[in-house]
């Protein structure tokens, strides 16, 4: 009988210990397209001597282990890939992926097939993550990751119960005895269920935040962070220093913050009723350096701008006729190899021992029937679109902040329909530390947290 792709599933567990899983929780990864949990490498050189027919030796070199992953957009799969991908950020309580970090978070990947057999992969990094949504051929959005994996073993290499999960050898990490999760009930989104929302302008619409001496806040696609002058959230804010916009407008927002011991905020402009969420992304000082009080009438205040539509009613507009979106997060991770030491004594040649979290590169490319000159014009002047937003519905949410439209292309073909071609890079916003980290911000909760 021939094994069909149909046969195997995957499940995954986030780890604390890079390489290392807890083995105690299972959450399903989702439906697979697209997975290899045995792609494996290992660097050979031929030793020659002189009188030999062939190579007497051959001199092993560092195992490499790489995991291509395709799911559907459903569960929670593929929000664990997009968020590590982001990186992991801990906001009440909850980890998401808030913003662009420095850390390498990893999972465990565990793969069963029908019957039997168990392989377990062990530090997935995701170096490069796409999510994709096609318009014109129908089917689900997908979220393809191009990752690295610690170690990959079947289960049994070495005696014992056979196919029970139960992993001895170099990794000693049992799953016998934890539930394999079921299917994800829900259905995979489909590109109808996401829409892809503008804000063509920064107007003098938004808040101007003042804080106590050092302060500053972070503005991110779900949550307002205030900092004080030692780099942790302020209890004088709002009890944890934390905000949640939800479905907050400015004037709502700027009362919370006027309301807290040593924060202020006023409304800028008549931008009252703009929903706070479209503030721009990214890292404000609140305070002047020179301030030595927690007065509030020093010149260092944070204006903190919302991204508007065409006529600054509010960021409504829309991309219209999409055919293709495609959002590229690029890590470009740097494996670092190294010898390592298994649970039960053995050593390995690993080229993935360490991961180095490497410079970003978020790229939104879309494609659409051609409407006006409006992202041409934007194009050949060089004039940034401040904010960009995948929206999920119930599902959450990305934030793209301030873009450069770096290749623009309409060719023309007699009867032919005319179609952009357009990609994007984000570059966040702000004026203090790695603003550059809210280049993207989602709100999607990290399960487990």
């Amino acid at each position: 009988m021939v094994k069909l792709s149909q046969n195997v599933e995957a499940a995954y567990e986030v780890e604390s210990t890079y390489g290392s899983p807890p083995g105690s929780n299972l959450y399903h990864l989702g439906l697979l397209d697209t997975f290899d949990p045995r792609q494996v490498e290992r660097s050979v050189t031929p030793v020659a001597s002189l009188g030999q027919s062939t190579d007497p030796h051959h001199a092993k070199g560092p195992l490499g282990v790489t995991v291509p992953l395709k799911v559907a957009c459903n569960g929670t799969g593929w929000k664990q890939l997009i968020g590590r991908a982001i990186g992991e950020s801990t906001i009440s309580a909850y980890k998401h992926g808030n913003k662009l970090t420095t850390s390498v978070d990893s999972l465990a990947i565990l793969a069963k097939e029908t019957g039997g057999d168990f392989t377990l992969v062990t530090g997935v990094v995701p170096n490069e993550v796409t999510l994709t949504a096609d318009y014109t051929t129908g089917g689900y959005i997908t979220c393809e990751a191009t990752c690295t994996g610690y170690y990959t073993l079947d289960d049994n290499p070495s005696g014992g119960d056979a196919n029970d999960a139960n992993f001895n050898g170099f990794l000693g990490d049992d799953y016998s005895g934890v539930t394999f999760p079921g299917m994800p009930s829900d259905e995979p989104l489909l590109p109808t269920d996401m829409s892809v929302k503008v804000g063509l302008a920064a107007s003098t619409k938004g808040l101007s935040v003042d804080g106590p001496f050092g302060s500053y806040v972070e503005v991110g696609e779900k949550y307002l962070v205030g900092y004080g002058s030692n780099g942790s959230p302020d209890n004088q804010l709002d009890t944890d220093g934390i905000i949640e916009f939800a479905d907050k407008n400015l004037t709502t927002l700027s009362g919370l913050i006027d309301g807290d011991d040593n924060w202020g905020s006023s409304v800028l402009g008549s931008g009252g009723d703009e929903l706070s969420k479209n503030i721009l992304k990214g890292i404000y000082q609140t305070a002047d350096s020179n301030d030595d009080d927690a007065d509030l009438t020093n010149t260092g205040n944070a204006n903190l701008y919302v991204a508007t539509d065409a006529d600054g009613t509010g960021m409504t507009t829309e991309f219209t006729n999409l055919k293709t979106v495609s959002l590229k997060i690029a890590n470009n991770n740097t494996a670092i190899a190294g010898r390592a030491t298994g649970d039960d004594g053995s050593v390995k040649w690993l080229l993935n021992n360490a991961i180095s979290r490497g410079k970003s590169d978020v790229t939104l490319d879309l494609t659409m029937t051609a409407d006006d000159e409006t992202y041409y014009d934007l194009y050949h002047a060089g004039t940034n679109i401040p904010l960009i937003r995948l929206d999920f519905g119930t599902h959450g949410s990305i934030a793209l902040t301030n873009g450069t439209i770096t290749a623009f292309s309409r060719p023309l073909s007699p009867g032919g329909e005319i179609v952009d071609t357009m990609s994007i890079k984000f570059r966040g916003a702000g004026d203090y530390k790695n603003f550059s980290a809210y280049a993207i911000s989602s709100s999607l909760t990290l399960t487990p947290s």
